[in-house]
């Protein structure tokens, strides 16, 4: 399989993500952590080499060393995880993602942000938070949730403070 249909089919939007994410969700024995469910809300950077790879864009990365670019060829990815103690230490099993895709990138109609010649929605990473955590709540809704986050989520517009009814 070469590396750009293996990305296609990762943000396809064709296969029913949601029906499987909760089909591995339900595997998952006792996710709770003193009666909730504790959630570790971030982005990150996944650097590639590829420049037909889908989600790709020269991205600021602010926690580059000396010897690493600060704008490298990279998708950005917003993820949710659930964190749990595990054997004396903690574990973050991941539970969902997004691509997250600059408005410019999408405004331009980029081929890395298009699938099957579709230009892809523009969503802020606050927006792909929310849904990702709306969905994870509806899941499991029986049990509380807190979402724990870095600064940059925990700002004035912060995710919870927006949309999330959790």
């Amino acid at each position: 399989m070469k590396q750009k249909r293996f990305y296609t089919f990762m943000s396809s939007t064709l296969l029913p993500w949601q029906r499987l994410w909760q089909s591995v969700w339900r595997l998952i024995p006792s996710p709770e952590t003193d009666g909730r469910l504790l959630i570790a809300l971030d982005d990150f950077i996944n650097p590639k080499v590829g420049r037909q790879i889908f989600g790709c864009e020269t991205i600021f990365d602010h926690a580059a060393k000396a010897n690493q670019s600060r704008y490298p060829w990279a998708q950005n990815i917003v993820s949710v995880g659930l964190l749990k103690h595990i054997k004396g230490r903690w574990g973050c099993l991941f539970l969902d993602y997004r691509f997250y895709l600059p408005k410019k990138t999408i405004q331009a109609q980029k081929e890395t942000a298009t699938i099957r010649g579709k230009v892809l929605p523009f969503q802020t990473k606050l927006e792909q938070s929310s849904e990702m955590l709306i969905g994870i709540a509806d899941h499991f809704s029986t049990v509380p949730l807190l979402a724990v986050t870095d600064s940059w989520f925990g700002n004035k517009s912060g995710v919870c403070q927006q949309s999330c009814p959790i």
